[in-house]
């Protein structure tokens, strides 16, 4: 098994009825409701133009399409109720909003058990009974090469589901907890990103010196460089990026157009020191669901079963 931090096989989730998700909206405070009545086709736009420039990069990204009655909000971010890993592990998460429960879609399972070489099912889903939630590489953001599980906690990333995820995959925690405009950050991902040679993180957005040290600490003893962020950029979603890999085995960062306009030269030149940059815009998914590009990539890490 070979581990790498990023992959070039992707899978997006094209939404039918996207919108504004008031179950998520409790703790979220990315999320701005809004009174556009054409959310699901500039939703749609926007993600076609996603996919379109993934496949220009040479990415290669699944798209699945979301059921035709579907009444789920927020199906277009699938990294939140599972991820991959080299080893052939696929994991199922708990989720805090009911309604995001029903994204798990056995149709996608399927597809990807019978696609790819899946060994081991980890199904963490039984926690939603005793409201404990965490949501995905939503709540983790993994340094896959190291095996280190950062997580900012919040009602939406527990620690002991944490444990149980680290002690079966075989990771080591590092948690800290992290505040936007006066609320409990929801998802890690909107402050870190880990890349095989750098990390973007908000310190700023980390309330206790002692978490923020050990956080630190982590990503220097794993040689990253550390490409900061302000509040504002975060506000921004430059947080909310990943590395990813095409199939010339380049790697790219993925972002919005957003977060990338957010950014100052000096973080553009770090960024392009180590990889080009792909960015698309995706403004009204990012307003009315308050994630970002990020958000809407689930990494496969498995190998494609031989036909």
């Amino acid at each position: 098994m070979t581990t790498t931090q990023s992959t070039n096989t992707l899978l997006l989730v094209r939404p039918t009825n996207f919108g504004f998700n008031a179950q998520t909206a409790v703790n979220n405070a990315f999320q701005t409701k809004t009174k556009n009545r054409e959310l699901q086709k500039k939703a749609l736009e926007e993600f076609d133009r996603l996919v379109e420039t993934l496949i220009a990069a040479k990415v290669n990204p699944i798209v699945v399409d979301d059921e035709p009655q579907s009444q789920l909000p927020d199906s277009i971010f699938p990294n939140n109720w599972f991820s991959t890993h080299s080893d052939g592990s696929l994991c199922l998460y708990p989720m805090f909003a009911e309604n995001r429960r029903l994204e798990r879609k056995d149709n996608i399972i399927n597809m990807l058990k019978n696609s790819f070489d899946v060994k081991n099912i980890f199904d963490f889903t039984h926690y939603e009974q005793q409201n404990k939630f965490l949501e995905g590489t939503g709540s983790i953001v993994l340094d896959r090469i190291n095996r280190i599980a950062y997580a900012c906690l919040s009602p939406r990333t527990s620690e002991e589901i944490l444990d149980d995820f680290c002690e079966n995959l075989k990771f080591k925690k590092c948690c800290f907890n992290a505040m936007f405009a006066d609320r409990e950050i929801y998802h890690t991902n909107v402050m870190l990103s880990v890349a095989d040679k750098y990390a973007i993180i908000c310190t700023k957005s980390i309330t206790d010196r002692r978490e923020l040290k050990n956080t630190i600490k982590n990503l220097f003893a794993t040689n990253k460089e550390i490409i900061e962020i302000s509040v504002e950029q975060m506000q921004h979603f430059a947080g909310n990026m990943l590395q990813i890999s095409n199939s010339d085995g380049e790697n790219l960062l993925a972002m919005s157009s957003q977060a990338y306009e957010s950014l100052n030269l000096e973080q553009i030149k770090k960024i392009e020191h180590y990889n080009s940059i792909l960015h698309s815009d995706i403004k009204t998914i990012e307003t009315a669901g308050g994630g970002s590009l990020r958000c809407m990539l689930a990494e496969i890490f498995f190998e494609k079963k031989c036909e």
